[in-house]
Formats: structure tokens, C-alpha cells, sequence
């Protein structure tokens, strides 16, 4: 820890060659507003809400990089007929004194090929539950274009008039199973050790740096833990984001964990809204649930700040700036994050049971945020993402 004092976290920061009105970051929320991948104003609202509530940078989330990328066909696909309508967006953001990042990233083994239509990639041929198949390891060639895709959408945020790209390196998406020893099998250069299992995603961060233009910031999402047996740990995810630093590709690195394929509540700590869940899904899906649940689902306890001891473990060992992300909802706990050598806070939840917290922790130092960690958000994520305290409802 710096004996220098903790900066103000609502004070202008610079991140790359941006300079962000305060140090508070909306972290990516699948918004559920694109149908068909459009972008709707629904989704330009979204953000719009939360920029107007103080934050410094908000971020869409789950721009997927290729058609084959999606989660699922209503997720965007960054392509050069979407900048129009991208543009709106981020005027929008900009409009309100607030800063606007794209998430980059492609689904993987976690996209639903059903709904998309077509086959998905994995590091190594295994069964995907989201898929309901057998997914094929990628080839070289495949793998090839993926980072052609990488350099499109970047090409995409940028014309589109987005600040900030955000690399998706968690929750076993593409890149992050990548990294996985539970998930990545290979046998070629992009397999085996550290440096082999990271070698594609920076290969990724790399081709993102050498394309966005330099009033663009690049930064990744970063797991620091799968949460799941043999998957990736802080043994193997500290040294991978060494050799990232190493890079040099990154303006900052915010750190998450868990997986949207195998361990979704390791970063949805709270309740199970199991009841929420079985009604959102198609009939069968939700009988499976009332057997299931527990075990695709299980309960972590919410702590704020959760992610704060692990994330420890990174601002010991690295230099870069670091986005710290995990049930902050105090102001406390984002003074706390600056005390610690933190550059950055990220809010999710928080922000949807209150868009204009930013503003109220800066108003009202010793307002707490009024989530309750109930997690009923997140099966809304079918219909329209919101806090069904706020919004009860659902769109038509």
C-alpha cells in the first residue's frame, strides 16, 4: 500500500489516453433489450439512466465479435451496419458527461446454438450444455478468423464513437476457456502450459491494441478464478495476468471470476431466485430446474466487496491499474478500494436498483446502496434486465 493518500474516487482519472469524469465503472450486464441483436432504445435508455447517475464510464455488455459468436441470436453482433444505430447510443452516454466502453468478446462453449443457428467454438471438443451437443475443438484457421473478428468489432466501436473497448477474458466465454485447465485440452501451441494456454487471448489483446486508434482505451475482463474443480485458479490466473502486464497491450484489467458455463452464482453471491428461474425457461427446462437447480445453481453468501481478497492478490503483484468488481455497494467500500491501490470500482446490481448511486454516494457519503441482493435480476435478463424492485413488469 502507497503512502501517498488514496485519490478521490469521484475526482477526473485518467485510464489510457481517456480522462473519466470520476473513478466508478458500470460493469457489463447482458441489458436482454436487443431483439435480434438490434440496438433498441430500450438499450440507449439503459445506459443513458445510468450515465445521468454520476457514473464515469458505462458498458454494453456482450458485444459479440461474429454471428457464430453470440450467446444467443438477441445479442448484438458488432458489423459495420450496426454503426448507425451504435452512434445514437453513445451520443446518448456522452450527452449525460459520462464515458462509454464496448465489451468485446465470442461465447464459446456458453453460446446457444440452437437459438443462434449455427455451430460454436471451444479450445477442446467437449459437450456444451447451452449447445446441447458436442462442441468441436477449433482449428488454426478458425481460431484465425476469430482474431480477424476481434480486429472488425474494434473497428466497429471505434467508428462508432465508443471510448473504450472491454476484452472479455472471463467466465469461460471463448478466451477465457482458453486459459482454463478444466476446459482447454490441446495438444498445439495453444495448449499445455501457462504460456501456451494464454497465447491466443493475448494474441487476441494484441491484434485489439494494434487497431483501436489512439484516443481508444483497451481493457479486459479478467478471471481470476473459474469456481469450478480443476478449473482455473489464482495458482495459474496470477502469472497469466503477469504476462499480460508484460504486454503492454491494456489500460487496466478488471477482475472477476466464476463461469457462465459451469458456476454462474460465483459472481452472483446472494440468493438463488431458483423459482425465477424455472419460470423464465421454456416448460421442460424448468421441470429439469426443480431437480437440478441446487446443483447448477448453489448458494454463496453475499459479502460486500467479494471479490476484494482475491483481487488483493493482483495488486501485489502487478503495477497496472486495476478495476475492482464484486457486491460494492458502499461508499466505504470504494474508499477502501483506493486505499488498497485500487484505480477503478465496477457496480453492476447496485445499478440496477439504483442507476443514480454514483450520485447519491457523493451527496450522501454514508448512503448504503439499496440492493438486497435477492438476485431476481438476473432471470430478467429473458425479458429486459432490471431490478424487479424498480420495475416489476415485463416489457412488451
Amino acid at each position: 500500500m502507497s503512502d501517498r493518500p488514496p485519490p478521490d474516487p469521484f475526482a477526473p482519472a485518467r485510464l489510457g489516453p481517456l480522462t473519466l469524469r470520476n473513478r466508478t465503472i458500470k460493469a457489463a450486464t447482458f441489458e436482454g433489450v436487443m431483439r435480434n441483436g438490434a440496438v433498441s432504445d430500450e438499450l440507449i435508455e439503459f445506459h443513458r439512466r445510468v450515465a445521468a447517475g454520476g457514473v464515469g464510464m458505462t458498458t454494453v455488455a456482450y458485444c459479440a465479435v461474429s454471428r457464430d459468436g453470440r450467446v444467443q441470436r438477441h445479442t448484438l453482433v458488432m458489423e459495420p451496419e450496426r454503426v448507425p444505430d451504435l452512434t445514437r447510443l453513445t451520443e446518448a452516454v456522452h450527452a449525460e458527461g459520462a464515458a462509454i466502453q464496448a465489451q468485446l468478446g465470442h461465447a464459446g462453449l456458453v453460446a446457444n446454438t440452437r437459438s443462434n443457428g449455427m455451430p460454436t467454438l471451444a479450445p477442446s471438443t467437449r459437450f456444451s450444455a447451452p449447445a446441447m451437443a458436442r462442441v468441436r475443438g477449433a482449428t488454426p484457421e478458425q481460431l484465425d478468423r476469430v482474431v480477424d473478428d476481434f480486429e472488425r468489432a474494434t473497428r466497429v466501436a471505434a467508428e462508432a464513437g465508443f471510448d473504450s473497448v472491454e476484452v472479455h477474458l472471463g467466465h469461460n466465454y471463448l478466451l477465457s476457456s482458453f486459459m482454463s485447465p478444466n476446459l482447454n485440452r490441446r495438444t498445439d501451441r495453444y495448449g499445455g502450459s501457462l504460456e501456451n494456454r494464454s497465447a491466443f487471448p493475448r494474441r487476441v489483446l494484441a491484434k485489439v491494441r494494434e487497431t483501436a486508434p489512439d484516443h481508444m482505451a483497451v481493457t479486459a475482463k479478467f478471471n481470476m478464478a473459474d469456481g469450478v474443480d480443476a478449473g482455473l485458479w489464482l495458482d495459474e490466473s496470477l502469472p497469466i495476468a503477469q504476462l499480460i502486464e508484460a504486454d503492454g497491450h491494456l489500460d487496466a484489467l478488471q477482475l472477476t471470476g466464476g463461469s457462465s458455463l459451469l458456476n454462474g452464482m460465483y459472481f452472483f453471491r446472494g440468493d438463488v431466485p431458483l423459482k425465477e428461474f424455472r419460470a423464465s425457461q421454456p416448460a421442460v427446462v424448468g421441470f429439469g430446474l426443480r431437480f437440478y437447480g441446487p446443483k447448477l445453481f448453489p448458494h454463496y453468501p453475499f459479502e460486500e466487496g467479494f471479490f476484494l481478497p482475491f483481487a488483493r492478490q493482483f495488486r501485489d503483484e502487478l503495477k497496472m491499474p486495476l478495476v475492482l468488481l464484486g457486491g460494492i455497494n458502499r461508499r466505504d467500500t470504494v474508499d477502501q478500494a483506493m486505499a488498497e491501490g485500487f484505480e477503478f470500482v465496477a457496480m453492476a446490481r447496485a445499478l440496477l436498483r439504483e442507476p443514480d448511486l454514483v450520485n447519491r454516494m457523493q451527496s450522501e457519503p454514508r448512503h448504503e446502496g439499496l440492493c438486497v441482493h435477492c438476485n431476481k435480476c438476473l432471470p430478467t435478463i429473458y425479458t429486459g434486465t432490471r431490478c424487479v424492485l424498480v420495475d416489476p413488469t415485463v416489457p412488451t
